[in-house]
């Protein structure tokens, strides 16, 4: 299922987003659906990497504490 979203942008950002999209060849709507994807994968590899180092970081004082 896909859903459909509307944002509001300023003219100038409107126009950066026109020509980022072109000088990649895409366009602007596949160029944000791409950044959003990107943005949200990463989010989660960096939670999960700063949730291993935690556990690393601690993991003899959880033995301790067990």
């Amino acid at each position: 299922m896909m859903s459909t979203l509307t944002i509001t942008l300023s003219d100038e950002k409107l126009l950066a987003l026109r020509k980022l999209a072109g000088d990649l060849g895409v366009e602007p709507e596949e160029l944000i659906r791409l950044s959003v994807d990107d943005l949200l994968t990463r989010s989660d590899d960096a939670f999960e990497k700063a949730v291993t180092k935690v556990l690393e970081k601690n993991a003899e004082l959880y033995k301790r504490l067990a």
